[in-house]
């Protein structure tokens, strides 16, 4: 059974999308114009596709008031809670993880083993660092970084 949503004609009706933002050559226009002028079903697809256009154009959205956007702390104490939290937070992964490959270390026998594991653990810790000491050189000179919302 066709699919009643497709071309009688089997015209392909993805050219529908491109002739209504004027992306197609101008012999694909041409056919695409010819056949909406034969198919009822094509020119009702291509409308709804016009309607639905208009209407994402011209929809407004409530834009949320500039205190919605802030996520910095609203207090003094919670400032600081959050900056030792992170603090807290790091000395702990860290001790943590240096302990685990400490453990890991020390579990494995074969050289080829270790290499394996810590290869791969030093490459992932190299590419953060590259990648914080990048941020931390670009935060001084960020012209964006007094701009809110």
């Amino acid at each position: 059974m066709p699919d009643p949503r497709s071309c009688p004609s089997d015209f392909d009706q993805t050219l529908l999308s491109g002739y209504l933002d004027n992306e197609l050559t101008q012999a694909a226009e041409q056919r695409v114009r010819i056949h909406l002028e034969d198919c009822a079903h094509c020119r009702a697809l291509y409308q709804e596709l016009v309607e639905l256009r208009e209407a994402t154009m011209t929809t407004t959205f409530r834009e949320p008031d500039d205190a919605q956007w802030d996520e910095r702390p609203q207090s003094l104490a919670s400032g600081l809670s959050r900056g030792l939290g992170w603090i807290l937070g790091s000395i702990w992964l860290a001790i943590t993880a240096g302990y685990g490959l400490w453990m890991a270390w020390a579990g494995i026998e074969g050289i080829l083993e270790r290499l394996l594991v810590f290869g791969g653990v030093s490459a992932v810790v190299l590419l953060f660092l590259s990648v914080l000491l990048d941020r931390i050189r670009t935060y001084k000179s960020d012209r964006y970084r007094e701009v809110e919302r």
